[in-house]
């Protein structure tokens, strides 16, 4: 870290911060006055200390995200580059299964494709070629993004801290190899109870979803923690984010590929979406 990055208490209590926010179940003020909006180094430090609680806790990680894919979010937010978080088992949530909103602070849902891995992305060039074959299969995916930061008042330094502003995702169906589904290609609709709520393709994926991938197997390997056989990848939105209330069914097509769906209910109301 460098002399101008903030030292090991500033983190320390962004992690704090953003912890207690997520038990108490109320959004907390923005971590930027303790890590600056832009300090790429503090932002990650902060989530590595919060992924290292969560695997003490017992947590067990799955796969990573990857957000900012869309260069409109990008000049929104200042940056020049994705960012990524991690994800972990008790973030997955069964295609159609209901949510309960009361678990979560300010929920959106964004549709994407996820990728899961056939081989490790440790070693290597990492450049197209490879990056496909290690490719087992993509999904439809559904990343529900929650914001431990009121208002989603945040910078590029806050929604890294905050794990990429993740909170859940759902896997669909079916499951195709890249022989058969070709990502750039895809076009997605998001409906919200019948109604088209977000639309968008792979292009708007950082011109490729397979090219995200790539950025985060050059980048997890970077950071001395690579992409492994087994991992599920959220490659990134394909479409603008929706906010999300109990009561609210969401479901995606993604073309040649399938569809993914989710519901959300209030708590003692399951049996109202099943």
């Amino acid at each position: 870290m460098n002399q101008s990055s903030p030292g090991g208490d500033a983190v320390a209590q962004a992690a704090d911060r953003l912890l207690r926010a997520a038990a108490d179940r109320v959004p907390c003020p923005p971590v930027r006055d303790l890590i600056g909006s832009d300090d790429v180094k503090a932002a990650y430090a902060v989530q590595e200390l919060l992924t290292a609680r969560r695997l003490a806790a017992g947590g067990s990680v799955t796969g990573r995200k990857i957000g900012l894919t869309s260069p409109a979010v990008q000049q929104q937010l200042g940056v020049d580059q994705p960012d990524f978080g991690v994800l972990f088992a008790d973030m997955s949530v069964a295609d159609g299964a209901s949510v309960p909103v009361d678990a979560l602070l300010q929920p959106k849902v964004e549709a994407e494709i996820a990728f899961v891995l056939g081989t490790d992305l440790a070693e290597g060039p990492l450049d197209a070629a490879q990056i496909r074959a290690a490719v087992a299969h993509a999904v439809p995916a559904l990343e529900i993004v929650d914001s431990r930061i009121a208002d989603w008042d945040i910078t590029f330094g806050d929604t890294v801290a905050d794990n990429g502003s993740s909170a859940l995702y759902v896997l669909g169906t079916p499951a195709k190899p890249l022989t058969e589904f070709e990502p750039v290609e895809a076009t997605m609709t998001l409906d919200r109870d019948g109604q088209t709520v977000s639309s968008g393709n792979g292009a708007a994926c950082l011109g490729d979803p397979l090219a995200a991938l790539a950025w985060l197997a050059r980048t997890a390997r970077d950071v001395g923690d690579p992409l492994r056989a087994g991992q599920v990848v959220l490659s990134g939105a394909l479409g603008p984010m929706v906010a999300a209330a109990a009561g609210d069914a969401f479901s995606a097509e993604i073309t040649g590929l399938g569809s993914v769906s989710v519901r959300f209910h209030t708590a003692g109301d399951e049996g109202a979406s099943a």
